[in-house]
């Protein structure tokens, strides 16, 4: 078994699970295994006749796998919540967590590609079983499409000079490795250098994961498989999550509706008013849990 501590250190451990009140006998999701933190202390909590169901879509994570029976690994996407907790008689449980931070370990991994750090390939797939990488969006996406990405996704604030600029690079050489991309941003970054990188990284990042696609089916699907008083604890990193995290925990929705639109009632009540953040000490131990907040929602009768 790997050494969990290597591969992430996990953030707003206790807070995460103590939000999901966990019962003895209940059946719970960690949709988001990684270094298996919060599925160990879900099972520290658990009896006998408890079980935990966790996700993971990259296979380095299974590295950190407890040997534990009443664990069940899915190597997939949390947007299959339904369909595997179906699959393993599940319909309903009584609570899910999700941590949408990228591990440490994939950070911190040259050839995963996710970090400003190292060279290495512009890979940044959660799931190295998928086609698009990168890569392949610098290389083939249009100037409308590199413009909506670094606009919505990174906040990039010079978005329409770099996906023109990218386009212009792009003729004469290929854009395979990080080196090669901060070379050819250098002309074009504004502000500190550190913080335009890391927007960019994260703009391609979402795109190449669908990560606002993929977290807005699995908040619905999330919901219509908790029980009644069943909650869902959510720890986000980054304000575009976390705003749809907010919006459907309050309203069941992530978009405005319509002047004429018929709501429906949601699905979700939060349990605190405002997000949990880590403390003080946290921070000193893990500088990367600082822009976490996490947000827990219970199931309300329907």
């Amino acid at each position: 078994m790997g050494n969990p501590g290597n591969y992430h250190t996990t953030v707003l451990l206790h807070e995460a699970v103590d939000g999901l009140a966990v019962k003895e006998d209940g059946v719970y999701v960690d949709a988001t295994f990684g270094g298996g933190g919060h599925s160990r202390l879900i099972l520290e909590k658990l009896g006998p006749e408890g079980r935990l169901i966790a996700f993971d879509q990259d296979a380095d994570a299974w590295s950190n796998k407890p040997d534990d029976n009443r664990l069940i690994p899915v190597t997939e996407n949390f947007k299959y919540l339904r369909r595997f907790l179906r699959l393993h008689g599940h319909k309903e449980v009584d609570g899910i967590l999700a941590d949408l931070g990228v591990s440490s370990f994939q950070f911190d991994t040259a050839e995963r590609g996710f970090s400003i750090r190292f060279d290495g390939p512009l890979d940044m797939r959660m799931d190295k079983r998928s086609e698009l990488t990168a890569a392949k969006v610098l290389q083939t996406y249009s100037e409308a499409q590199l413009l909506q990405i670094f606009e919505q996704y990174g906040e990039v604030r010079n978005s329409r000079q770099l996906a023109k600029h990218i386009v212009a690079s792009r003729r004469g050489m290929s854009i395979q490795t990080i080196e090669t991309l901060k070379a050819i941003l250098a002309s074009v970054m504004k502000g500190n250098p550190n913080k335009y990188l890391a927007q960019v990284f994260q703009a391609l990042r979402i795109e190449v994961n669908d990560e606002l696609g993929v977290l807005k089916e699995f908040l619905q699907q999330a919901a219509e498989s908790l029980k009644p008083g069943g909650r869902l604890s959510i720890i986000s990193f980054h304000s575009l999550e976390d705003r749809i995290v907010k919006q459907y925990i309050k309203r069941g929705r992530w978009d405005e509706p319509g002047a004429y639109e018929k709501v429906a009632k949601p699905l979700l009540k939060p349990v605190n008013p405002k997000p949990l953040e880590p403390t003080e000490a946290e921070l000193k131990i893990n500088s990367r849990s600082r822009s976490a907040k996490l947000r827990v929602g219970e199931r309300v009768a329907g």
